[in-house]
């Protein structure tokens, strides 16, 4: 009796083993060890920061919506993949690229600087940042900035820009402060906490149309950099790369881009787009 209950125990350890075998290569491929074109039913976890607007942020009805997910739900239909928009902490988000629980990161994401970090589609949208002030400030160009308090959005590509290559302009501030999201620095914008907010044009734009008295708000003309953003894959995951560039690709030759673009009009979208 003990052998034939001892046979019994191994012939299913052996089955456990097997069919755990082959559903962790089959758990390994969704995450994107196989190419997307191989699995129909795959599903497209898009990581982004749920407080950037207009590219990825939660509308009025608790949706998750903007300009780059509305791109990202497009490419899935067109490949029959399901689409799902995973919020992230952005100070997370390479370590949830490489664990795979996010497939790729699309939100304003800026690729000047992270060149050798990621795959990288091409660059579709050409981004400035810019200074946010109120209207009846003594500021209105770059200089004015000198001793003034300025915030920033904590890792944002405005921070990256004043301590990089505008680190100059950056140390005539009295102070540069980082904040979690531009929501909050608006907010401090409104109050006089701070003088000035430094921001993607995309954001800026948005943030101030979306006040109650948007002419409260003036955009300085003074750019402090431009770069580009791009969708960043897990540094050799070329075939999903290369998937969903090519449906990106469609999708500006058909107009497709261009009239989902028009939906954000009035955060400068249309006229940021990089055509084909």
């Amino acid at each position: 009796m003990n052998k034939k209950i001892g046979l019994i125990l191994a012939i299913v350890i052996i089955l456990f083993l097997i069919i755990g075998t082959a559903s962790a290569g089959w758990f390994d491929g969704l995450l994107g060890g196989q190419s997307s074109s191989d699995n129909d039913d795959k599903t497209l976890v898009v990581g982004f920061d749920a407080e950037f607007p207009p590219y990825g942020y939660k509308d009025d009805n608790g949706s998750y919506t903007g300009f780059d997910l509305d791109l990202a739900k497009e490419v899935c239909k067109r490949n029959n993949w399901t689409f799902k928009a995973q919020p992230i902490d952005w100070d997370a988000k390479d370590a949830e690229l490489e664990s795979g629980s996010i497939d790729c990161i699309w939100n304003g994401f800026t690729i000047n600087g992270r060149e050798n970090d990621y795959t990288w589609s091409d660059a579709y949208i050409d981004n400035k940042q810019v200074i946010v002030v109120k209207s009846d400030s003594d500021i209105s160009s770059l200089d004015d900035l000198k001793g003034k308090t300025v915030e920033t959005q904590k890792d944002s590509s405005a921070l990256g820009a004043l301590e990089g290559d505008n680190k100059t302009l950056a140390d005539t501030f009295a102070t540069l402060t980082q904040v979690a999201d531009y929501n909050t620095a608006f907010m401090d914008l409104e109050s006089g906490v701070c003088d000035a907010v430094a921001i993607d044009i995309g954001v800026a734009q948005y943030q101030v149309s979306s006040k109650e008295n948007p002419d409260d708000y003036t955009i300085l003309n003074d750019t402090i950099s431009s770069e580009q953003y791009g969708i960043g894959f897990k540094k050799g995951n070329t075939d999903l790369k290369d998937q969903v560039q090519k449906t990106l690709d469609e999708m500006f030759k058909d107009g497709t881009v261009a009239k989902i673009a028009e939906k954000y009009s009035d955060s400068g979208v249309p006229g940021s787009l990089i055509t084909k």
